[in-house]
């Protein structure tokens, strides 16, 4: 049974807020972007599959859950490198473009006409990218964790818009679950073929996964599709614009990542579209 819209929005302000506490585990982390992801979606997918196991019933696998999977996979590789390579601001401000994505994939794959007020979110959010950059040297860590970010953002989009298909017809417990788990069975191989060269975890590296798979991952994850059976994916995607907000937040307080005034200009124009988005949402 769909959600109302106003516990709609709260899911999907929720979700967000712990996405974006995710950002901060990949400075807490000093391990490779794969084998975080790896771990997280190995805990997730556990978590999920006990809580279903709970209720009696696990929907089966699909072909499209599996591709879900591997585009998870991509998505979260590619935000955890952008922060890696730059800072939790920048890589999160970078994914953070995935609105404008968002409708050039309803539109050629569901065939959604733009409003003008979705177009206009869109371009403050492309504008606030273009803020962000400071030059178009490659060797810039900005540059550098803007495109690491950008893949993220349209790898993220991709997955909103094909979860929205699917959270019409399967439960966002299943959708999390099975996309995790595929997610985690595409990336054992890559972390099997170099498991000479990788750093052995440590027992803190091994507790911080736990958490972010299971609060980060399983219950954030779990409540942002549960949000889309009643949202657009173009909305839900918006108001996830502010988890810049929430990061940068946490980044200061908790790593002493001052953002430049440049970031902040740029974070602004963001978190202007996602505030619209949320209005018109309500």
């Amino acid at each position: 049974m769909p959600v109302p819209r106003a516990s709609a929005l709260v899911l999907v302000h929720a979700a967000v807020l712990l996405f974006g506490v995710a950002g901060l585990f990949g400075k807490w982390l000093a391990l490779p972007a794969a084998v975080i992801v790896l771990g997280r979606t190995i805990v997730a997918a556990a978590a999920l599959a006990a809580f279903a196991l709970l209720r009696g019933r696990i929907l089966g696998p699909s072909r499209r859950l599996a591709a879900n999977g591997a585009v998870l996979a991509i998505h979260w590789i590619a935000f955890f490198e952008a922060i890696a390579v730059s800072s939790v601001a920048v890589g999160l401000l970078g994914y953070a473009t995935f609105p404008l994505f968002v409708l050039l994939l309803e539109r050629w794959l569901l065939g959604r006409r733009w409003t003008a007020v979705e177009a206009g979110t869109a371009g403050l959010v492309a504008a606030g990218l273009l803020v962000l950059v400071p030059s178009f040297d490659p060797d810039d860590a900005t540059v550098r964790g803007l495109a690491w970010g950008v893949l993220s953002g349209f790898t993220f989009a991709l997955l909103a818009v094909r979860s929205r298909a699917l959270a019409q017809t399967h439960a966002p417990l299943d959708v999390a679950l099975w996309q995790n788990a595929f997610a985690a069975l595409v990336l054992a191989p890559v972390a099997w073929i170099g498991r000479d060269v990788l750093p052995d975890p440590t027992w803190r590296d091994l507790a911080l996964i736990v958490v972010l798979g299971l609060a980060c991952t399983a219950l954030a994850h779990t409540m942002f599709i549960a949000s889309l059976r009643r949202l657009s994916a173009h909305s839900a995607s918006v108001i996830a614009a502010l988890e810049p907000v929430y990061g940068i937040a946490l980044a200061v307080l908790l790593l002493h990542e001052i953002p430049t005034a440049r970031t902040l200009a740029g974070g602004a124009l963001i978190v202007a579209a996602a505030l619209v988005a949320t209005r018109r949402a309500a």
